[in-house]
């Protein structure tokens, strides 16, 4: 099974795709999509769609894992922005038929390093040892990409063991 993990955001969204196994994850393909800062918004939202979609002809993937809306409230613009990323994503996966699956930072952090308050540095270090990876995953876009995606792996195969 494949699942495509995505870090939604208006300049640099990060992706990634996993191949799931019997025993092990193995990363097919990771990296960003990145706007340019130039852009007005309605273009940024439609760079980001036709990539988004490029991804999913690519890679076939049975289920989309994406990161959920975070607002912290000292910078509500910041999540407005990542709304209209994460609501383009949305829509190309309902209209290419394809599940998606939202999962919190802190439960993707959890997933991956056990510590829903886990640093970029351990979630990076922890996915570089779990797939078996020469480098860190990086930008950081990419390694929240990598941990979308092996936490919705990890939580399909939880509830399919019980």
């Amino acid at each position: 099974m494949r699942i495509l993990g995505i870090d939604p955001g208006l300049q640099v969204c990060g992706y990634a795709c996993l191949e799931i196994g019997q025993d092990k994850e193995s990363l097919i393909e990771a990296g960003i999509i990145r706007t340019d800062s130039g852009l007005a918004i309605e273009q940024k939202l439609n760079r980001i769609a036709a990539d988004t979609e490029s991804l999913l002809k690519s890679f076939h993937p049975a289920i989309v894992a994406v990161e959920e809306l975070y607002a912290h409230y000292s910078h509500p613009r910041t999540a407005i922005l990542m709304g209209h990323a994460r609501g383009v994503i949305l829509q190309k996966c309902a209209q290419a038929g394809i599940e998606v699956k939202s999962f919190s930072a802190t439960r993707i952090k959890k997933s991956i390093t056990g510590n829903g308050r886990a640093s970029k540095e351990q979630i990076q270090r922890t996915i570089q040892t779990i797939l078996s990876l020469p480098a860190l995953p990086e930008p950081a876009d990419v390694a929240d990409a990598i941990a979308a995606a092996i936490c919705c792996a990890n939580s399909i195969s939880s509830t399919a063991k019980f």
